[in-house]
């Protein structure tokens, strides 16, 4: 049998049914296999906004943002080694928009605004042998009009062309690999393939002062620019390119990669010789009938879904238990498709989209990485377990690309020592059992590692036998990672070195991988090889976005929450790679940053600072009609986000115009937490050139309302609790009273397609309220205790739900204790509004029967304010009904100005003095807790605001009624 038919075609040989035999045979390490066979690893996709708060870490913190950079790319094995470019069209092909380098054809391109381009200049820096790729999804509207006439192939040669030389002017390098089809085509363009691949050999033109080229680099940068290879197609959901590659003699001499996305299987169809029977399996062999082999990639799959922090604490175990780092969208599941697209259609490598998740939460795909880095104000930064899981497949060995000569030594994997079994070709399912294994070796068959993982609830025996290898040391070592046993630190075992064996009187080296757990079994010596046994950073304290005038400094004194005029004078140099990786330069911060605006998240626009008339720096949205795009996956008009999704009772004031005499329109939205449209904010209001505003609660009209024309306005809206008032040039024009609020999230920009001018962003704290919650708690934090009957999930969560897991309960008696500091707590989770609670503060019963409100996710179903500004303990339990938890909010004691207690004082008053001998003991406990808590408050109460004293007087009021005689 040839070599690919025969290893997908049966399992290997078990020598019991509880143990599983590898042979690892020196002759099958291929070391002339150049392309197909050398593993290369691991990617990280940036494309859809989702790394656009990157280079606000890089100003803001530039210590975090170069660890990460070296976390993620650096060292003797590195974990990442290729970073894959999706150039933008300032529209909305996923989780938001990325800028287009070319609005224009006129225009110079400018590869500075998209951040995964100075991503790649600068992990160059700790890694120069790192590869660089690019492709497409959309197109500028200015190629896109050409393209959909049939006439558009020189318009996307251009676009490609002076992008890929504008990134080599900037950062000196050139790319790697360009696919010139559109991304997750499900029918690729070969003719257009061949002809880009034949524009660019013949390509001579390298002196345009468009490129920006000096004369002394033009021929070296010709060069470079002709060596550029052609992968294709990043399908999804099909399997076309691998059989028109092996079909086309043309095709196969002009394509160096084949890549598809999100499923780990080969095609079979027809016979075995036939070109549609494995033929991504031929090509990554070189058992096809032009005898070479190429690369096969894993071009485009899936990261970590939530926090493997978090999502230990599951409960879709067997019997309720835990199924600790591993589960369909775990840690493990992520090296099961590694794994199985390994064995199955021989890719080796695989491109997470995203691995760096630098986009605000509540877009499309959000919790979907290895790294978390969403609070550039405070340098926080999650690294997830799972970046220990995916260790073991970069750190047992050398991986990467091989070079020409074939002397890198990069290792091979070996098909006839993989396989795996587990269920699924998507979202694995390891459940089962089955064998997983990967075995990659030296080419000069001096060593092995077989990575096997183990996502079942069983341990699993394997024997291993080494054959025709020219091991030195036969001592083998197994490196490990799972979950926490009890009582250990949460990462008590990640990624250890557990054991150390030899071979025994057979030959064979035999080892129980525990469940639910990977290990590498290995014969190289990394025990005292501290890049090995290095931790990853510790994530840092994640503060709030509160700062003052500058919008730079950290400030809970002033009155400000934040502020942009988008000058930018406080802000400094930034460091960026340049040179190939060789060295790095400083620069201006906009210069740095392609003119991007701070700390702002694109969901759909080409927004950007630019001068104004008077040569002032504003913020514009460039997207007008000429520029307008139709071929957007998620249509939107213009707008984008800005702030902390704690953020609770502002106001948000902006300053806005209308430069483009065709007309315009200009929204300011506030609390804003999920969803990518102006419609997503809360509450909202916009207005045009002509004067005439409407109010909406998120797309809802709620007033309409003109004032006099003008070529500009300031609006601002005021959040305070239920109350939202909308303001016109500083005169109210309109106050709405939400009986089911939004309570809490960010500022919204937005705009029609015409250019838009905004300026002078402020956003500020009012007097009385508390501005925000400052610590989240997920439903699955260590924190958080349970007792009773609760279903705890995060296989297949929701991307709106809190790290996509939930805590849900319908038992009676069933509940939930958490510890938090502030003075008020808030339940937030997608509710029917069924569940009815008795809420415990510190121990003491403070609310009894208490009902929950019909909401939709990241609202609060249930909230508790007016607590003493300091640390509680809150027990809620569930007398009837059916409550989900995702997060709970604890809110900050941080209040500025004056309290109105006035409702503590009227509650009083009503409530009068009832005798404590004429109630029951139960209920008289409840109502007098309340009444010396309303007391209390009075006499002046540390964190107390607006709402508290509300919530105070409301809860007295409740246990008046409730007392019983």
């Amino acid at each position: 049998m040839t070599l690919g038919s025969a290893l997908i075609a049966a399992p290997p040989t078990r020598a019991a049914a509880e143990s599983v035999d590898v042979v690892i045979d020196g002759d099958d390490v291929r070391g002339d296999n150049r392309n197909g066979l050398p593993y290369k690893g691991l990617g990280v996709l940036s494309c859809n906004s989702t790394s656009n708060l990157l280079m606000d870490y890089k100003a803001q913190h530039p210590g975090r943002y170069w660890q990460l950079v070296r976390v993620l790319f650096g060292g003797k094995r590195p974990l990442i080694n290729h970073v894959k470019v999706e150039m933008g069209s300032d529209t909305n092909t996923s989780t938001g928009a990325d800028p287009a380098t070319m609005r224009t054809p006129d225009e110079f391109a400018d590869a500075s605004r998209s951040p995964g381009f100075q991503l790649a200049a600068d992990a160059k820096t700790v890694n120069p042998e790192l590869k660089v790729s690019i492709l497409r999804w959309e197109m500028p509207a200015w190629v896109q009009k050409e393209w959909d006439n049939g006439s558009g192939d020189d318009e996307m040669y251009k676009w490609y062309k002076e992008t890929i030389l504008d990134a080599y002017e900037k950062y000196g390098y050139m790319f790697d690999y360009v696919d010139p089809d559109k991304n997750e085509t499900r029918n690729p363009d070969e003719a257009f393939i061949k002809r880009y691949k034949n524009a660019m050999v013949t390509d001579k033109d390298f002196a345009n002062p468009r490129y920006g080229i000096p004369a002394g680099q033009r021929e070296k940068a010709g060069k470079a620019y002709r060596d550029i290879r052609i992968i294709a197609s990043d399908e999804n959901d099909t399997h076309h390119i691998g059989p028109s590659v092996l079909s086309d003699r043309e095709l196969f001499g002009i394509v160096d990669a084949v890549g598809y996305h999100y499923n780990t299987e080969d095609r079979r169809e027809g016979n075995v010789d036939s070109d549609t029977y494995l033929p991504y399996t031929k090509l990554a062999t070189g058992e096809n009938k032009h005898r070479a082999d190429k690369e096969v990639w894993y071009s485009e799959g899936v990261a970590s879904f939530g926090y493997t922090d978090y999502r230990v604490n599951n409960t879709e175990g067997p019997n309720g238990s835990s199924t600790g780092i591993g589960g369909v969208q775990s840690a493990l599941d992520l090296a099961n498709r590694s794994v199985k697209s390994y064995a199955n259609s021989k890719r080796t490598h695989y491109v997470f989209q995203p691995a760096i998740g630098s986009f605000y939460e509540g877009a499309q795909y959000s919790h979907k990485e290895l790294v978390s880095a969403r609070d550039p104000w405070s340098g926080h930064l999650h690294y997830d377990a799972s970046l220990y899981v995916m260790q073991h497949l970069t750190q047992f060995a050398k991986t990467g690309w091989e070079n020409d000569s074939n002397t890198a030594g990069i290792w091979r994997t070996v098909p006839e020592a993989s396989y795996s079994g587990v269920s699924g070709t998507v979202d694995l399912d390891g459940s089962n059992g089955a064998p997983s294994y990967m075995t990659l070796a030296d080419p000069r068959k001096k060593d092995f590692s077989t990575v096997v993982v183990n996502d079942s609830d069983q341990p699993r025996t394997y024997r291993l036998r080494a054959e025709n290898m020219r091991l030195g040391d036969t001592a083998m070592e197994i490196w490990e990672t799972r979950a926490a046993d009890k009582g250990q630190a949460y990462d008590a075992n990640f990624k250890r070195l557990v054991d150390e064996i030899r071979p025994g009187g057979d030959g064979h080296y035999v080892y129980t991988v525990k469940p639910r757990s990977i290990a590498t079994l290995t014969t190289l010596d990394r025990s005292d090889d501290p890049e090995t046994r290095q931790r990853l950073p510790r994530s840092g304290e994640r503060t709030v976005l509160d700062t003052d005038a500058s919008g730079k400094q950290h400030n809970t004194r002033d009155r400000l929450l934040y502020a942009d005029d988008f000058g930018y004078e406080e802000e400094g140099k930034v460091r960026v790679g340049t040179a190939n990786g060789t060295r790095q330069v400083s620069q201006d911060y906009l210069k740095a940053r392609g003119n991007q605006p701070r700390y702002m998240v694109d969901q759909t626009g080409a927004w950007e600072v630019g001068k104004d008339a008077r040569g002032n720096n504003v913020l514009y949205q460039h997207m007008d009609q000429s520029m307008k795009d139709t071929h957007a996956w998620n249509k939107n008009a213009p707008n984008t986000t800005v702030g902390d999704f704690r953020w609770e009772n502002y106001r948000a004031t902006a300053d806005v115009s209308f430069p483009d005499r065709e007309g315009g329109l200009a929204a300011l939205g506030v609390r804003h937490q999920k969803g990518m449209a102006i419609s997503d904010a809360a509450y909202n209001v916009r207005i045009g050139a002509d004067g005439a505003w409407t109010f909406y609660e998120y797309g809802k009209a709620i007033e309409t309302g003109t004032v006099a024309a003008s070529d500009g306005y300031r609006l601002a809206i005021e959040a305070r609790g239920a109350a939202i008032t909308a303001f016109v040039d500083g005169k109210p024009v309109h106050t709405y009273e939400d009986p089911t609020p939004q309570t809490a999230g960010r500022v919204k920009f937005g705009s029609g397609f015409h250019k838009t001018a905004f300026d002078n962003l402020k956003v500020e704290k009012i007097d009385g309220y508390t501005p925000y919650t400052d610590v989240q708690l997920d439903n699955m934090d260590h924190a958080v205790t349970y007792e009773g009957g609760w279903s705890r999930k995060a296989s297949f969560g929701d991307a709106m739900d809190w790290y996509r897991s939930t805590s849900t309960s319908t038992a009676p008696g069933a509940s939930i204790t958490v510890p938090f500091k502030g003075t008020g707590i808030d339940v937030i989770g997608g509710n029917d509004g069924s569940a009815v609670l008795d809420v415990h503060i510190d121990g003491v019963l403070v609310a009894k029967d208490v009902k929950t409100a019909t909401t939709d996710k990241r609202l609060a179903t249930y909230a508790l304010r007016g607590l003493p500004d300091g640390k509680h303990e809150a027990r809620l339990v569930l007398k009837s009904g059916k409550l989900v938890v995702d997060a709970l909010h604890a809110v900050s004691g941080d209040v500025d100005g004056t309290v109105d207690t006035g409702p503590i004082r009227r509650a009083l008053a009503e409530v009068g003095t009832p005798q404590q001998d004429d109630h029951t003991a139960g209920s008289w406990r409840v109502f007098a807790q309340a009444s010396a808590a309303a007391k209390t408050a009075l006499s002046g109460q540390k964190g107390l605001d607006v709402l508290g004293a509300e919530h105070i007087a409301s809860r007295l009021e409740a246990a008046y009624v409730q007392l019983a005689r």
